[in-house]
């Protein structure tokens, strides 16, 4: 089969690699129908992460179940699935209380000797732990199917993090970084009720989307600038959640500064750079909570799976780039350099 692999900073290729079978009782084999590039997938794609030569990559992807394994019982062949960005055996003391990214038995798609999402077909851990199957009649439409691609990882994400900064009824939000989880985190306040949201980020295309997904206010100014507009939007408390969705220094310390006193931040924003941005002393004086990492999306995908399928929510604005599976490298030099926010790639 065909599939991406990545063997130096920004040498992406669209391979042929052995197919993959079902190996343990617990297994299933799902040939992907849709996948996308994520903005972690960048770090390795700039070297900042280590990957071997040839690793699979890619750990979002929706698909049609072709075969099971003996022990196999919660999908058939022939199911519309998707897959959470981890597997996850769902049985664990860590799956049981929510936690599928510290499962016990759980693993990260693309690691070296497992299949990553970009590719053909994807042998799948744990399958009954994992899968969560769809209605098969969104095979046939293309944005339903965007948005449901968006619960194997940046929907349950933002989620993740407007939980973690307790976005409730009625808050004032914030949400740093116009990535995909920073605007899916939009949707997520929204959803979960917050009254006023206020979306960081310089990028129009992508402050448009966060208005459309319920962002009431706008701050495109970066660093202390940003600290001030947002405080003036705020009769100078700041928010009372903030989302962090970057992972830089001076992303994180604008998050603590915007942070109303007794408020919260939810962090996931993979952590890179020279240092946290954290002051301790700051928050203990202000009472800011931080809390957040690794998002179990397979636990939330239950309660988000319902609001897609009855649009109370659409996530699919996130993809502004579509490519077949041999496009997946420009897709990735597109994200690299900012002209696409999230691709979408279709295996035909």
């Amino acid at each position: 089969m065909r599939a991406t692999t990545i063997h130096a900073p920004f040498d992406m290729r669209v391979e042929d690699v052995p197919e993959p079978l079902v190996q343990l009782p617990t297994d299933a084999l799902v040939r992907v129908v849709r996948a996308c590039i994520c903005g972690s997938d960048l770090w390795a794609y700039r070297g900042e992460s280590a990957r071997q030569p040839g690793q699979r990559i890619g750990h979002e992807f929706l698909g049609i179940v072709e075969e099971t394994g003996s022990e196999v019982s919660g999908v058939r062949t022939g199911d519309l699935v998707v897959a959470p960005f981890m597997w996850s055996d769902g049985v664990c003391d860590f799956c049981r209380e929510g936690l599928t990214t510290s499962c016990v038995h759980g693993g990260f798609w693309g690691a070296v000797g497992y299949d990553g999402g970009q590719g053909e077909a994807v042998r799948v851990p744990f399958a009954d732990g994992t899968l969560v199957r769809l209605p098969k009649e969104a095979v046939s439409d293309e944005r339903l199917l965007s948005a449901l691609l968006t619960l194997s990882d940046v929907m349950g994400t933002g989620h993740h993090a407007a939980l973690g900064a307790g976005v409730r009824k009625g808050a004032t939000v914030a949400v740093v970084g116009d990535g995909a989880v920073g605007l899916c985190a939009v949707l997520a306040a929204k959803r979960l009720g917050a009254e006023r949201i206020i979306a960081l980020g310089r990028h129009k295309t992508r402050t448009d989307i966060a208005r459309t997904f319920g962002a009431t206010d706008v701050v495109a100014e970066r660093g202390e600038a940003a600290v001030e507009a947002v405080r003036e939007l705020t009769r100078g408390q700041g928010a009372h959640a903030v989302v962090e969705a970057v992972g830089t220094q001076q992303s994180m310390r604008t998050a603590v500064d915007i942070t109303r006193d007794g408020g919260a931040i939810g962090f996931v924003g993979v952590p890179h750079g020279s240092g946290t941005g954290l002051d301790l002393g700051v928050m203990f004086d202000r009472n800011i909570a931080l809390r957040g990492g690794v998002a179990p999306v397979r636990a939330y995908i239950p309660e988000l799976l319902p609001d897609i399928l009855d649009g109370a929510i659409d996530p699919s604005p996130v993809f502004d780039l579509t490519v077949g599976l041999e496009g997946v490298p420009d897709g990735y030099k597109a994200m690299d350099e900012r002209t696409a926010l999230k691709v979408l790639v279709v295996n035909s």
